[in-house]
């Protein structure tokens, strides 16, 4: 097992993690409802790492309440920003004001739903970008890449989570790489192929793309996270570019420090 050690050896931006808390409003997402993971449950879980920030991401059972990343910002400090799920109406002052909260991409959940329909993914990137300079973010299966190639990489930022889930069609998210699109290397217990080569050939496509997250609290993955996938990534790249994949990408793509 990892030892506290080898754990705080790289700093950690964690690029996706949940912040569950029943003080607000929670959505059951075809019929399921997460355990909670306050702000001091996550912090005490990752004690043992050298956590320098992070990206709190809105799940399904959350659709577009911003009260809980509000307060979740607060509480955790400015190093740490926000993934929100907003309706195509919300006005320019309501991004304006979440910007000025900490929240830097807006979220498109093909997998489970609770967020905007993908029929509205080009116009809102666009929006938030030009205004705020946020990214999207999409939970999507790779298989459905194809389909969204061309909106996805005419985009000016886009992230996608989980290394895509799928084996079927990770060859277009191999290409959507080195177009620029970031993929989330998270989620490594819901995949169904083999991560270390999924990592090799990302991080081969284009050195800037992987971003490393715990996905805490691993909301219904088949298999939670360990902190054996934090070194498996030093095992699989490296310690230098596992440095950029645990911090330094995240960093600069969130625009942490702007």
């Amino acid at each position: 097992m990892a030892d506290a050690n080898q754990l705080k050896r790289s700093p950690l931006f964690d690029s996706h993690f949940h912040i569950i808390d029943r003080r607000f409003p929670l959505t059951p997402n075809q019929g399921y409802l997460p355990d909670d993971l306050t702000c001091a449950d996550y912090r005490a879980q990752l004690a043992k790492y050298d956590l320098r920030g992070g990206a709190i991401v809105s799940g399904s059972f959350q659709a577009f309440d911003q009260s809980y990343l509000l307060d979740a910002l607060h509480t955790l400090g400015p190093l740490f920003v926000g993934v929100t799920q907003l309706p195509a109406t919300v006005s320019d002052q309501e991004i304006l004001d979440l910007d000025s909260a900490g929240v830097r991409a807006v979220r498109f959940n093909l997998k489970r739903g609770g967020s905007e329909d993908v029929r509205h993914l080009d116009a809102m990137a666009r929006r938030v970008y030009e205004l705020v300079g946020w990214h999207v973010e999409l939970y999507v299966d790779a298989r459905e890449l194809d389909g969204l190639f061309e909106t996805l990489v005419a985009l000016p930022a886009v992230s996608i989570d989980h290394l895509g889930l799928s084996k079927d069609g990770f060859g277009t998210l191999l290409k959507l790489a080195e177009k620029g699109v970031r993929v989330k290397a998270t989620g490594f217990g819901r995949v169904d192929f083999d991560v270390p080569t999924a990592l090799k050939e990302i991080h081969a496509a284009n050195p800037q793309a992987l971003m490393f997250g715990t996905d805490l609290p691993s909301t219904r993955a088949p298999r939670p996270y360990s902190d054996e996938y934090f070194l498996l990534v030093v095992e699989t790249l490296g310690d230098k570019a596992a440095r950029a994949v645990f911090h330094d990408n995240a960093v600069k793509f969130y625009g942490v420090f702007r």
